[in-house]
């Protein structure tokens, strides 16, 4: 095949840009990115072998080589892994199209702007490409187990590569990087030419890749006989090797379990919870999960994949095994090592094995456990956790069929107009006072906003809690919790009679038979914009708000509903809306003398009374100009009076 010359894609191009130019802060993650590159190569032959053994039989000495030569000023980089073939170059090498290039690259012109200097290189995932940041050439030659020839890739990381058919024994992947002179010493590269600094770097990051890391070194002896110094060239093993969650958690440090997490699941930050157990009897297991500090980057993405990395006798299986983890906890990261899943079934049968099934339910179980436990003893910690993550747990609640609401209604927390801390519903229903039968929420975009909802009024003078729901799916949730020990739950946009006291109740039925010409007035000119017209009690100092039907949808869901894209015929379901004014308001005074003297004006009071409860719970008005109009003429109507 003749050498050929192609393009990055334009993203790829101005990423390596910013790369080079831009971020320094962190280029040590080179050697880290690379070498778990040549272990997943590594990875992949092997699994690979399972079904197919004859590639093994030339070479099955599995091993990651690094080689230092300061003369020419090189790092190379090798692998006997899987290899590549020229198509598998062209996709993997030739385009950054899966590592969600887009966001890395905003993510890095907002670094450069903002002078910050953390590390987003791992959080990315962007592996290879990390190496231009110390090298202005790359060369790599590598060769896949299905073919006989390699194939040759060089670039300088300035929007071209070319690419070749080469001559190459040995199956696997060998990466030069041609390292880039620097003018200031501060930005030299060349430390990464010492052996003291590569052993560093294997430590730090990669000590527990289960593969030898093997290093050329210069070794130092003296000759018994002459007495003389003579250096020779050897292989050192670097790292360990020793699986991390293979041992005792007593001989594991916070550090060693951090630094562990962050090179095995690129992210830059450190966990916000460790889970690390044992499980030996029938079935014999080591999990060793994470709880990630941050949401990462593609988590609400279609590209985001849930699962955990699972081995066999050390064998490694699969990358992402989604039977492992439910959706509601699709954000643990981690992996499952068990000698008990049989190697001799191809990976399909091995996704729907009995034994997973077992695996997954008590990993289910330890999760709960685990934030159960947070949530008792370190309720700052778990807060974190639930700014992060708390809407996988209310999804859990409501998907499959409400299968898991019993065990997860025991995780859910919210903020409340009592309690400054979020609390839980067991807090809540504590708290309840003897008169107080339901558990009563508020939802809407945000607690500044709750806060003022005129409804809440009535509840706060009853001393009574509420809930704020601030996420669109909160409703949702507590909808298919149905009630909370044997508690039922209760919007304060609803219809609540259990409000008025029966002299309170006496009081409306008086002022509505006083004022029902004002109130059947107001529901004419409203129409079926609204089902009823009515007085309340629940209004202290606010004059006028909008209620629901207790037996509809709710003013929320019916927001949502008609947000959701296309053709959707839930968007044309209307909550009930009941229009409830005041009797104590001076307003309610202005419409009885309005109804008296001016009841041609009643109309226009009508319509910009119900805009207003529209406004104040969030509702879009149909016609904002009608409302502006009819707002002017009230007002030049008020001057001349």
């Amino acid at each position: 095949m003749h050498k050929e010359t192609l393009n990055f894609q334009t993203e790829t191009k101005e990423l390596l840009n910013l790369m080079i130019h831009s971020i320094y802060t962190h280029k040590e993650i080179f050697l880290r990115e690379l070498i778990s590159n040549a272990s997943d190569a590594l990875d992949k032959l092997k699994f690979k072998a399972l079904t197919d053994p004859k590639i093994l039989e030339d070479n099955n000495e599995f091993k990651i080589e690094i080689f230092v030569d300061k003369e020419k000023n090189t790092i190379t980089i090798k692998d006997n892994g899987i290899g590549m073939t020229h198509e598998d170059v062209i996709s993997n090498i030739g385009t950054i199209a899966k590592s969600g290039s887009r966001a890395f690259t905003e993510a890095m012109k907002e670094a450069k702007n903002n002078k910050d200097d953390l590390s987003i290189i791992g959080q990315f995932g962007v592996g290879f490409y990390s190496a231009f940041m110390i090298a202005d050439k790359i060369t790599l030659n590598t060769k896949s187990s299905d073919s006989d020839k390699g194939v040759r890739w060089v670039s300088t990381g300035e929007g071209s590569f070319t690419i070749e058919e080469i001559n190459k024994a040995d199956r696997g992947t060998e990466i030069i990087l041609h390292l880039r002179s620097e003018e200031n010493k501060e930005d030299s590269n060349e430390e990464y030419l010492e052996e003291y600094k590569i052993k560093e770097l294997i430590k730090k990051y990669s000590d527990y890749v289960r593969y030898p890391i093997l290093l050329e070194v210069t070794k130092s002896n003296v000759d018994e006989e002459t007495n003389e110094k003579i250096e020779t060239i050897e292989q050192e093993k670097i790292n360990s090797q020793v699986p991390l969650w293979k041992k005792s958690k007593t001989e594991i440090t916070k550090e060693e379990y951090s630094e562990f997490y962050q090179g095995k699941f690129h992210d830059w930050m450190d966990p916000l919870k460790t889970i690390h157990f044992k499980v030996e009897g029938n079935l014999d297991y080591t999990a060793l999960l994470y709880i990630p500090s941050k949401t990462p980057m593609d988590f609400y993405s279609k590209e985001f994949e849930k699962g955990l990395q699972l081995y066999s006798k050390n064998i490694f299986i699969m990358e992402k095994c989604k039977e492992l983890i439910p959706d509601h906890f699709r954000f643990i990261k981690g992996l499952v090592d068990s000698p008990d899943l049989s190697l001799n079934i191809s990976r399909e049968i091995l996704q729907q094995n009995r034994q997973l099934g077992i695996i997954a339910k008590n990993l289910e179980k330890k999760i709960q456990k685990e934030l159960e436990k947070m949530l008792k003893t370190d309720r700052d910690g778990y807060i974190k956790f639930w700014n992060e993550f708390g809407v996988n747990i209310k999804g859990g609640i409501y998907e499959d069929f409400g299968r898991h609401k019993d065990t997860l209604k025991n995780l859910l927390i919210f903020n409340t107009t009592k309690d400054e801390n979020m609390t839980t519903l067991m807090e809540y229903k504590e708290r309840m006072p003897e008169d107080q039968k339901h558990i009563y929420y508020v939802s809407g975009d945000n607690i500044k906003s709750l806060e003022k909802m005129p409804q809440l009024e009535g509840i706060k003078a009853k001393g009574w809690e509420v809930l704020y729901f601030t996420d669109k799916i909160d409703e949702f949730a507590i909808k298919s919790l149905g009630s909370f020990e044997d508690i039922t739950f209760k919007s304060i946009h609803e219809a609540n009679e259990e409000l008025s006291s029966d002299d309170d109740k006496k009081m409306l039925d008086e002022v509505a038979k006083d004022n029902s010409d004002l109130f059947t007035k107001i529901k004419e000119a409203l129409g079926d914009k609204i089902s009823k017209v009515r007085p309340t009690t629940r209004l202290k100092s606010s004059a006028v708000c909008l209620v629901s039907g207790t037996d509809g949808i709710s003013f929320e869901m019916e927001k949502l509903m008609s947000e959701m894209p296309g053709e959707n015929p839930m968007g044309a379901i209307k909550a009930e809306r009941i229009l409830e004014i005041n009797s104590d308001h001076e307003l309610f005074k202005a419409l009885v003398k309005v109804n008296e003297t001016n009841p041609e004006n009643l109309n226009k009071y009508a319509e910009v009374l119900y805009s207003q409860a529209l406004l104040i719970e969030g509702f879009q008005l149909e016609d904002p100009m009608e409302f502006a109009n009819n707002m002017t003429d009230l007002l030049i109507k008020a001057s001349k009076n």
